[in-house]
C-alpha cells in the first residue's frame, strides 16, 4: 500500500474545485439522481445530494487505486493478518459466509460448529420458561446486540423481554433487577477474556442478587460468551460459547456475541441476518469501483474530511427501531479510524475519523437540526428511511389508518429535511414572507436575515424496503466495509484500539487510592477530586 498523501491523486484531490453548488449540479444533469443512486443487498443509496461531481469521483477512484484499497480488501477477505499491530487476521466476514461443507469458506468448520452450538442453545432458551434475558457486556459486546434487538423488535418472541446492562455505574443494573423474577431470568455474561472490569462487576452483582432471591442453579441461569472457559466455569457457568482473536469487539455481533439476538428472533432469523451481511460482502468483493457502494461511501468520507474539512457527520434514522444505530456507528467508526499514526507508526499529516453522532428522526428535528440548517459548520447528514413499516402486530380498524398516515408523515419529514438542507431559503424569499410569530418592531431586512438558510448542505439518503433481519445485516455490513475503505486510504490500522487502554490502566491504579486516600504522585486536579470524593 501507498499512504494516500504520497500518491499523485492526493494532490489532484486537494486541487479540485470546492465551491460546488448542488442546485447547479442538478440543473445541469437531469439524470443526476439516477446516476448517483446505487443498490446492493436490498439497500438503495442516493448519493446525488452530496458535494461532488464526476470529476471529483474520478480523482477519488484514482486515489483508491493508487492507495491499494482493493488489494487491501482482498487481503482482508483472504485472511491475511492485516491487523499488523496485533498480528491478527480480520475475518468478521468469515462469520457470515455460508458454509456448505466444501471447505471454501475460511475457518468453515470451526465457524459452523460455533454457530450451530450457539443457535441450538438459543432455541433451547426460547423453548424454556424464561421470560427475561439480561445481557451483561460493554462496548462491542453490548452496542451491537442491544441495537439489533431494538431494531428487530417486531421479530422478537412474544412474551420475552431482553435487557442490556453495560455501565459499571450500579444504577444501570439496579434499574433492571426489580423487573425480574429470578426463577425465569437468564443472565448472559459477554467478555472475550472474562476479565472486563465493567462486565465482571455487573456479573458479580447479578450473581449476588440471584442468590439473595433464593437462586441456586447458577449453571441454568447464567451463560457466557467468552473464550476464557476456565474463568467462566470458576464463576459457575456451564454454557460458554467461545470465539477467536480475529473477531474484533466492534465486529463481534456476527459471532456468539449475537446470542441475545438469536434468542430474541430465533435461529432462522439470525441466519437471515448473517445472509444479508454476506450479500453485502460479496457486493464489496466483486462490484466494479464505480458501482461499489462501500467504496463510494468511503471515498466520499475522505473527500469531506480531507478536502472540504468537514469534521463530523450526523446519522438521522427515520425509524424508531434504529434509534441506537448512531451510537453503534460511533464505536464502529471512531474506534476504528480515530488514529493519528499510519501502519508504520509514522505521524499523519491529515485528519482521520470524523465525529459521528445523531438521533432518530423526527426527534432530531426538534433538537439539533437547527444547527444543521443555519449553523456555521457544514455537517453532512445521512438519512435512513424504511418504505414499509412493521409493528409486530397487525393494526386493525381506525388504528391501521392512523398508523399508515403517521408513516407517511415520517417519510415526508425525512425527504423534506434533505430537501431543505440542499435548497435552503434565499434572502428575497424570506423577505417576502410574513411569519405570524415575528416581532413586528424588527426591521423586515433583519428578520429576513434570521430566516434565510444558506442551503447547499450535503446529505445521503439510504432506503430500505423493510427493516428485517436480512436488510439490517446488510446495512451494518455496509457501514463496516465503508469504514474499512476510508481507513485503508488513510493508511491506518482500523482494527486495533490502543487508545482505550491507557484509561483502563490509570483506573486500576486509582481504584485503591479511593479507599486509601493516597494521592502521592497525582496531578493537583486528580488529587483534589479524589480527596473531595472521599469526604
Amino acid at each position: 500500500m501507498t499512504r494516500c498523501d504520497r500518491t499523485p491523486a492526493w494532490g489532484q484531490m486537494l486541487a479540485l474545485p470546492r465551491a460546488l453548488r448542488l442546485d447547479s449540479l442538478f440543473a445541469s444533469d437531469p439524470a443526476r439522481a439516477q446516476r448517483y443512486t446505487l443498490e446492493a443487498a436490498g439497500l438503495r443509496v442516493d448519493l446525488s445530494k452530496n458535494l461532488w461531481d464526476d470529476a471529483t469521483r474520478d480523482v477519488l477512484l484514482s486515489l483508491a487505486a493508487q492507495s491499494g484499497v482493493l488489494e487491501r480488501r482482498d487481503a482482508m477477505l483472504s485472511g491475511a493478518p492485516i491487523n499488523a499491530t496485533e498480528g491478527r487476521a480480520v475475518l468478521h466476514s468469515a462469520l457470515r459466509a455460508p458454509h456448505d461443507g466444501s471447505g471454501a469458506a475460511l475457518f468453515g468448520g470451526e465457524v459452523q460448529a460455533a454457530l450451530d452450538a450457539m443457535l441450538a442453545f438459543a432455541e433451547q432458551v426460547r423453548a424454556d420458561a424464561f421470560t427475561d434475558i439480561v445481557h451483561i457486556g460493554i462496548g462491542g459486546s453490548d452496542l451491537g446486540p442491544a441495537m439489533a434487538v431494538q431494531a428487530l423488535q417486531p421479530f422478537v418472541k412474544s412474551g420475552l423481554r431482553l435487557h442490556f446492562v453495560s455501565n459499571v455505574d450500579g444504577h444501570d443494573l439496579a434499574a433492571v433487577l426489580p423487573q425480574l423474577d429470578a426463577k425465569t431470568t437468564l443472565f448472559i455474561v459477554a467478555s472475550k477474556t472474562f476479565t472486563t472490569q465493567e462486565t465482571l462487576a455487573n456479573a458479580e452483582a447479578a450473581k449476588a442478587w440471584f442468590a439473595a432471591q433464593g437462586g441456586t442453579d447458577i449453571a441454568r441461569h447464567f451463560a457466557a460468551t467468552s473464550s476464557a472457559r476456565d474463568k467462566a466455569a470458576a464463576f459457575g457457568i456451564r454454557n460458554t460459547f467461545g470465539f477467536w482473536d480475529w473477531v474484533g469487539g466492534r465486529y463481534s455481533i456476527w459471532s456468539v456475541i449475537g446470542l441475545p439476538l438469536a434468542i430474541a428472533v430465533g435461529s432462522q432469523a439470525f441466519r437471515e441476518f448473517l445472509a444479508g451481511a454476506h450479500e453485502l460482502d460479496r457486493h464489496f468483493a466483486t462490484a466494479v469501483p464505480e458501482a461499489n457502494l462501500p467504496l463510494q461511501l468511503g471515498l466520499l468520507d475522505v473527500w469531506y474530511r480531507n478536502a472540504l474539512g468537514f469534521s463530523s457527520r450526523s446519522i438521522a434514522p427515520y425509524h424508531q427501531g434504529l434509534r441506537r444505530f448512531p451510537a453503534y456507528l460511533q464505536q464502529l467508526e471512531m474506534e476504528s479510524n480515530g488514529k493519528c499514526v499510519d501502519m508504520d507508526g509514522e505521524p499523519l499529516a491529515y485528519a482521520t475519523s470524523p465525529v459521528v453522532w445523531g438521533e432518530a428522526g423526527t426527534n432530531g428535528q426538534h433538537a439539533y437540526f437547527q444547527m444543521l440548517h443555519q449553523g456555521t459548520d457544514v455537517v453532512p447528514v445521512e438519512f435512513l428511511a424504511v418504505r414499509k413499516p412493521r409493528y409486530g402486530f397487525a393494526p386493525q380498524g381506525a388504528l391501521a389508518g392512523l398508523l399508515k398516515e403517521q408513516h407517511r408523515k415520517l417519510l415526508a419529514n425525512c425527504l423534506a429535511q434533505a430537501q431543505a438542507l440542499m435548497q435552503g431559503k434565499r434572502f428575497d424569499e424570506a423577505l417576502a414572507e410574513k411569519p405570524p410569530t415575528a416581532n413586528p418592531a424588527l426591521a423586515a431586512e433583519a428578520l429576513a436575515r434570521h430566516r434565510s438558510f444558506p442551503g447547499n448542505r450535503p446529505s445521503t439518503l439510504i432506503l430500505l424496503d423493510e427493516l428485517n433481519p436480512r436488510t439490517l445485516g446488510a446495512l451494518i455490513a455496509l457501514y463496516e466495509q465503508r469504514v474499512f475503505v476510508s481507513g485503508a486510504i488513510w493508511g491506518i490500522n482500523s482494527f486495533d484500539q490502543w487508545g482505550v487502554e491507557l484509561g483502563k490502566q490509570l483506573c486500576n491504579a486509582l481504584l485503591p487510592r479511593l479507599e486509601s486516600g493516597d494521592a502521592s504522585g497525582l496531578d493537583g486536579s486528580t488529587a483534589a477530586a479524589l480527596a473531595w470524593l472521599r469526604t
